[in-house]
């Protein structure tokens, strides 16, 4: 055997070597990938059920929320109808009440007026009835 025979050997050993020496961590890889499909298959298939439930829970928040619509637009029927109606009786008897209100203030100022001046009235005749007994006892006297 020559020495290009003995190299030859020795390079062919190498590359056995390092084929075996390769080829575990690509078995180890393939492995995983394995175990990562069955993982993906086995996460497909029970979130299936889960999207099902998703959907239609998703399903009856949707049909919750048509009535929840349908209510706040009775709802803001209803105050539009309430301001229309206070409205309505603002103007009817608004004018009216504040009428009635500024009568009986009149009224209650005028009486208490005149109770005033009445008043005054009896004291400025009280004032003279005095005066004049005064003067008639002056003279009297």
């Amino acid at each position: 055997m020559s020495a290009g025979e003995w190299a030859g050997l020795i390079a062919a050993g190498a590359l056995v070597l390092l084929v075996v020496l390769l080829a575990v961590p690509i078995l180890k890889v393939g492995r995983t990938l394995d175990e990562a499909t069955l993982t993906i298959r086995q996460a497909r298939e029970q979130s299936a059920p889960i999207l099902s439930q998703a959907s239609t829970t998703v399903a009856h928040v949707n049909s919750n929320l048509e009535r929840v619509d349908d209510i706040t637009g009775n709802a803001a029927n209803v105050s539009s109808n309430v301001a229309a109606l206070s409205s309505v009786v603002a103007a009817t008897l608004g004018s009216p009440l504040i009428k009635v209100a500024a009568f009986s203030y009149g009224v209650r100022s005028a009486a208490k007026k005149k109770r005033e001046g009445q008043a005054l009235a009896d004291a400025a005749a009280r004032d003279k009835a005095e005066r004049r007994a005064r003067r008639a006892a002056r003279r009297a006297a």
